[in-house]
């Protein structure tokens, strides 16, 4: 059972990028999926979450209009397009799957969440 998160690299301020988070071993289809960062020095952040149950989303404000979390569920795969990427986005992202996420609000469920992925870094400079 794992989860691997992946797409992540060294990208200029505005730019874009999409990270996808793979699932092998049990299937996404009656999980809610989160995307979760953590930069240096700084507090576990929820960034977006999904429902595969119902197609639900929710997003932090952080990064709502800049964000979009979507799954392949033939892919077993959930994604996360980040654009108009600043400095201040530079993190270690994770994914992770629970089961009941989204009753408890998802995106500060990071203890009841029953999967992790091993994180991707993201970093944007210039």
């Amino acid at each position: 059972v794992q989860l691997q998160a992946s797409g992540g690299g060294l990208v200029q301020p505005g730019g874009s990028l999409r990270l996808s988070c793979t699932a092998s071993g049990f299937s996404l289809d009656n999980y809610a999926i989160g995307w979760f960062r953590q930069a240096p020095g700084k507090e576990r952040e929820g960034l977006a979450c999904i429902s595969l149950r119902d197609g639900s989303t929710i997003y932090a404000d952080s990064v709502k209009g800049r964000a979009t979390i979507s799954s392949d569920n033939g892919k077993n795969t959930v994604y996360l397009q980040m654009n108009s990427l600043k400095a201040e986005d530079t993190a270690v992202y994770h994914c992770a799957a629970g089961d009941d996420a989204f009753k408890y609000g998802c995106l500060n469920y990071y203890y009841g969440m029953d999967y992790w992925g091993q994180g991707t870094q993201v970093t944007v400079s210039s």
